[in-house]
């Protein structure tokens, strides 16, 4: 079969994506679980953290899903939902649309740019729960806040929550990425604490209103960057640390920065993330699934595009010293 796709990212998070309703395709599911896990693999294939396939929907102008690398299915991803947001504001002409998701109807946006000559999209972070159940996670409290959990550290303490896509969130004064790691991969093998897996997050605050936030990412791993855990941990930071509400807030990863602003309404919590949505190139995959083969052509670079970015990456990593 021939695919037609686009290699993007929000924040270093990078996407192929998959455009069903422009090029008449369809998948089972077993072809998009084996998609991902042919075509996102960094070794012998195109190399992503995900496939965004872009599909018709009844209740917005389109509808997204997104699959891991490991061939898993993300309840929600913020920085794959940008991506598509840009997609679909581009071919429509329309600023404002919904976007539907596994969770909700989302509203996506054009806004003001976050950087200079980055066009910058919005996307609506929520339900936000912080529930266990909502995770799951096996806990006997009504709520995980600032808690230890012992299966994975002694010394750190976690905020479980919800947004829809599960996250554990730590606080810290400096962000250890190998401890992470390490209590990435733990906590992704404990199902009798997370029996779907989490995403865990830590969080250096770095003044106010602006932190700096690394994540392991369930079926992935260490990423660039995160939607969810970036939004997840501005929230966490606004309630347990100095960042306020209503604010935008600078989040700064590995793989640029991104804004998010914490609203709080009739006592729900969600999270505005805005942030690029980045064409790197286009091209064609013809993809033989039943021998997991591929051949890529017509790559087309949007050079100017990645250039730009990648003063947004130098600037994003002076301010964490990197």
């Amino acid at each position: 079969m021939k695919l037609p796709y686009i290699k993007c990212h929000g924040s270093g998070n990078d996407f192929i994506l998959i455009d069903e309703m422009e090029h008449d395709l369809s998948f089972t599911e077993e072809e998009r679980r084996n998609l991902s896990l042919l075509l996102c693999d960094r070794g012998t294939g195109i190399g992503s953290d995900g496939i965004l396939f872009v599909m018709p929907s009844e209740k917005a102008e389109g509808r997204m899903r997104m699959f891991n690398s490991d061939g898993s299915e993300a309840e929600m991803c913020g920085n794959g939902l940008r991506c598509v947001a840009r997609h679909m504001i581009e071919k429509l002409g329309n600023a404002s649309i919904a976007i539907e998701t596994q969770e909700a109807v989302l509203p996506v946006s054009q806004v003001a740019e976050i950087f200079p000559d980055i066009d910058t999209f919005s996307v609506q972070i929520e339900p936000v729960s912080f529930a266990p159940a909502s995770l799951p996670m096996i806990h006997d409290g009504e709520q995980a806040m600032d808690s230890a959990i012992p299966e994975l550290s002694d010394k750190r303490t976690f905020t479980a929550l919800s947004v829809p896509n599960p996250h554990i969130v730590s606080l810290m004064d400096n962000v250890d990425q190998a401890e992470l790691e390490q209590i990435g991969r733990s906590a992704n093998e404990l199902p009798e604490v997370f029996p779907n897996g989490v995403n865990v997050s830590f969080v250096q605050v770095l003044e106010k209103n602006k932190i700096f936030v690394r994540t392991y990412e369930r079926g992935v791993g260490l990423t660039n960057a995160c939607g969810t855990a970036m939004s997840a941990s501005s929230l966490v930071s606004t309630i347990l640390g100095p960042n306020d509400l209503d604010t935008p807030i600078v989040v700064i990863n590995k793989g640029g920065l991104v804004n998010c602003v914490v609203e709080k309404n009739d006592g729900r919590f969600s999270i505005q993330l805005r942030g690029n949505g980045t064409n790197v190139y286009e091209a064609v995959a013809d993809v033989d699934l039943e021998n997991s083969r591929f051949e890529v052509t017509g790559q087309t670079f949007f050079d100017k595009e990645n250039e730009t970015y990648e003063k947004l990456e130098a600037y994003a990593a002076s301010e964490i010293g990197g």
